[in-house]
């Protein structure tokens, strides 16, 4: 919302996520068409091996990249000058007992739980940003081009967009652990789940400009002052469902290292090998660099928007039959027309305006009312 403007960002949220509805279930469809059952095997039979490498190369890079969220946690909680204030303390403490455990399992499904924990978390993380845009809000006085229709960052609001709403390198996975696998089961979950994300993301959005305006930074927590007992909830929250969330994203990073190198199924050596490498190699780099913003953005220009709007499109054109500007190839021949050009613009715009965050370090209207909000 701070970089397109607040109406423009709304707009374009529902947009995306409308356009993510749609590509995931042509994904489903492009695999029954050519009965794969992977993202990678889809673009393998209908864009041969060069699309396998590149979409495996996605695939890996958009789970792969930095979650550094649960050393937000750090600062807050037990004092400046304790161990646990440490950055690497915390990520590498995360890692060990609640990421690398939850992360060993062999079948996606016996995550149902942890899922389950991640959104009702991600619930009460947005009642303490609704709560606090009523009782902060007022004491910020907005910046002064807060309520402007669009800004000119709006292409570079996309790209951080595709990266909340991506959830195409895991969608065979969720495909294939439902209990009866078949489209219109698909069309339900799909439909309800990115309908669900939608609202949550507005209300997120809403209520977190709205407080903060031109403050707003990519870690909507990173905004709120160090004595906000309430806010210290919400951050403990956000930490732990990225924990949650976090061994999904392991299962397809492992499961594209798993057929690009292996091609078969691994054994419990290898799997157990193999997930220890990404997890610490995750944790290693989480501990380098910390600007989430910038990785939101550079992320969803680079992996989300091509898994998003231009592979599946590919392939459902590659795989129907007829001319690409058929009625039924229309959209899918927008949406990859689309998708080249936001990528290009967006990286241009990405060098062009870079992303500033800053890590811990007190917003001045903290400073300056030297008062904690109402805990």
């Amino acid at each position: 919302m701070n970089q397109a403007g607040l109406p423009l960002g709304l707009l374009l949220l529902v947009g995306v996520a409308v356009i993510t509805d749609y590509s995931i279930i042509l994904l489903i469809k492009g695999g029954n068409m050519s009965a794969t059952s992977s993202y990678q095997a889809l673009v393998r039979s209908a864009l041969g091996r060069p699309g396998f490498l590149l979409v495996s190369l996605l695939q890996f890079l958009y789970p792969f990249i930095g979650k550094d969220s649960p050393s937000h946690l750090h600062p807050f909680i037990v004092g400046p000058d304790h161990m646990l204030a440490e950055r690497s303390v915390v990520i590498s403490m995360a890692t060990v007992l609640v990421t690398l455990p939850l992360s060993l399992p062999r079948h996606i499904g016996q995550l149902g739980k942890v899922s389950l924990l991640s959104m009702v978390l991600t619930l009460a993380i947005l009642l303490v940003v609704a709560v606090r845009a009523a009782t902060l809000g007022p004491l910020i006085p907005p910046t002064e081009d807060a309520w402007v229709f669009a800004k000119l960052n709006a292409i570079q609001a996309v790209g951080v967009l595709s990266f909340a709403f991506i959830c195409h390198h895991n969608s065979f996975l969720m495909y294939h652990s439902l209990q009866r696998p078949t489209l219109s089961a698909w069309l339900r979950v799909t439909h309800v789940s990115v309908g669900t994300a939608a609202a949550a993301s507005a209300a997120f959005a809403v209520a977190g400009y709205t407080t903060f305006t031109g403050h707003t930074q990519g870690d909507i927590f990173e905004n709120y002052c160090r004595e906000d007992d309430l806010v210290t909830f919400g951050r403990f929250c956000f930490g732990l469902s990225i924990m949650t969330t976090f061994p999904l994203e392991c299962f397809v990073t492992r499961e594209v290292l798993s057929n690009v190198f292996y091609q078969r199924e691994l054994s419990s050596l290898e799997h157990v090998a193999l997930t220890l490498l990404l997890v610490a190699s995750s944790c290693t780099l989480s501990l380098l660099y910390d600007c989430l913003g910038w990785v939101m953005e550079l992320n969803g220009v680079l992996s989300a928007i091509p898994l998003i709007f231009i592979l599946p499109s590919a392939c459902f054109l590659k795989l129907s039959p007829g001319r690409w500007f058929h009625s039924e190839k229309l959209l899918p021949s927008l949406l990859l027309l689309a998708g080249g050009v936001l990528v290009l613009s967006g990286l241009v715009l990405s060098g062009l305006f870079p992303h500033s965050c800053t890590h811990g370090d007190e917003p001045s209207y903290c400073n300056a009312s030297r008062t904690a909000p109402p805990g």
